[in-house]
């Protein structure tokens, strides 16, 4: 049964690489065609033609890898609970903001019982409102009858992102939830779906590395 659920993950790996270098090709194909004139800024400040050129490709790179790599872990994430509880892992559960009008509603990742769970890669966020929306968020929760749980595989680097995501931690802590990140996430998957999804994603990893070094 396990190798049901690592070939699931493989398949979905397979799935999203092939998106993200259609989407990265294709802006490339359309970034030949667009206007370079503001290359002369770049060139003031000393930043020549050629890597004025890499920054830009490789800026919208960024922008689908980072959307992608969190789609997929979180999608990955859900498969390790499906696989556990099967039927019973509910995913992209809507439920109504009884709190306020905006959103109207408050999507969970993943529903297993009473345990509502937002599954993030990472969270780099340095925006107050955040803190708003997301205590909303776990107060309509609450009041729905669910824990609210928080995923996230890893933690930001910067000083003021950290800062959102301790007060995060204390919110969740204040709510009755449970939040983890770093290893205590990937631990937290493991012991609860029997899956080790970090040793999955390294022998994926390792085994990509080899193929692009023959």
């Amino acid at each position: 049964m396990k190798n049901t659920v690592e070939k699931a993950i493989r398949t979905l790996a397979e799935a999203y690489a092939t998106k993200l270098n259609k989407q990265v090709l294709q802006r490339v194909e359309d970034m030949e065609k667009d206007d370079k004139s503001h290359y002369l800024i770049y060139q003031v400040l000393q930043v020549t033609l050629e890597e004025g050129e890499m920054i830009d490709i490789y800026q919208n790179k960024g922008r689908f890898l980072y959307k992608y790599a969190g789609s997929f872990l979180e999608e990955a994430a859900i498969l390790c609970f499906e696989y556990r509880f099967g039927e019973k892992a509910l995913k992209k559960v809507k439920i109504p903001n009884t709190i306020g009008q905006r959103p109207k509603t408050f999507e969970i990742d993943c529903l297993v019982g009473d345990n509502a769970y937002e599954i993030k890669w990472r969270d780099a966020t340095t925006d107050g409102d955040h803190i708003t929306k997301e205590h909303t968020r776990m107060q309509v929760i609450k009041d729905a009858g669910y824990t609210p749980n928080r995923i996230m595989f890893y933690y930001p680097n910067r000083t003021q992102a950290i800062r959102i995501q301790q007060t995060l931690e204390t919110l969740y802590q204040g709510a009755e939830g449970h939040y983890y990140y770093g290893d205590a996430a990937w631990d937290y998957i493991y012991e609860v779906t029997s899956v080790d999804l970090k040793g999955i994603l390294i022998k994926i990893a390792k085994e990509n590395r080899a193929s692009k070094e023959q």
